[in-house]
């Protein structure tokens, strides 16, 4: 007996039921996400030719303000937070589980020790408007920057490669602060840096502009 064959029908699925989902999870991102606060302190960089762009991982961020307030930045939340963990339990900084949380998601800071507590504990606008963030301590005789170098270092995972150290002066910063700053990482032994700046044109006639103009003219060639 031959055997019935049965039509085929075109598969149709409804999409509609998807596009919801779609859209539920992007407003749920778009209500949950928390961006990153403003940093306490504006600055304005030197210019120069580099074209060479700011990483935004492995990350090891120094700010310093015009008046020569030192301020401390790193990326990466887990890192941020085994970071300000160690330094709570090895200097009895005494924070809570609300500062630390504070301190993982926020901006830099740029204050000691003693003050760190009270700090972790304002907003933003609040940290703009009071005078506590005399910046970290760079001085010989109280070198915190150090303390927050090393434990940062361990925090990134030690010996990694990727890790870059990066310097955001602002273009009025007094010479002898940047020495301090410079002569901290050499005690660290950590001598490759990274200075952040503003692009600028190259100078015609310069030999970055000449080579510019070699490579664009071989681009057109092919």
């Amino acid at each position: 007996m031959p055997k019935v064959k049965m039509p085929r029908k075109s598969t149709a699925i409804d999409m509609t039921a998807m596009c919801d989902v779609a859209f539920l999870l992007l407003t749920f991102f778009m209500l949950a996400t928390k961006f990153k606060p403003d940093e306490p302190v504006a600055v304005v960089t030197p210019s120069s030719i580099n074209t060479q762009l700011l990483p935004d991982s492995d990350v090891i961020l120094l700010t310093v303000a015009a008046d020569g307030r030192v301020f401390f930045s790193m990326d990466g939340q887990p890192k941020r937070k085994q970071l300000i963990e160690d330094l709570n339990t090895n200097f009895r900084l005494g924070l809570e589980k609300k500062e630390i949380s504070n301190f993982v998601v926020g901006s830099s800071v740029g204050t000691d020790f003693k003050n760190l507590k009270q700090v972790l504990n304002m907003s933003p606008d609040q940290r703009k408007a009071t005078n506590i963030e005399k910046g970290i301590p760079i001085d010989s005789a109280n070198n915190e920057l150090a303390i927050w170098i090393e434990y940062a270092r361990a925090a990134q995972g030690g010996m990694n490669n990727k890790l870059k150290y990066c310097i955001q002066a602002d273009n009025d910063v007094p010479y002898p602060v940047i020495k301090k700053i410079l002569d901290t990482f050499k005690e660290k032994k950590i001598q490759k840096l990274n200075l952040v700046t503003n692009l600028e044109a190259k100078p015609a006639g310069s030999a970055a502009a000449i080579y510019e103009e070699q490579q664009q003219a071989q681009e057109r060639k092919k």
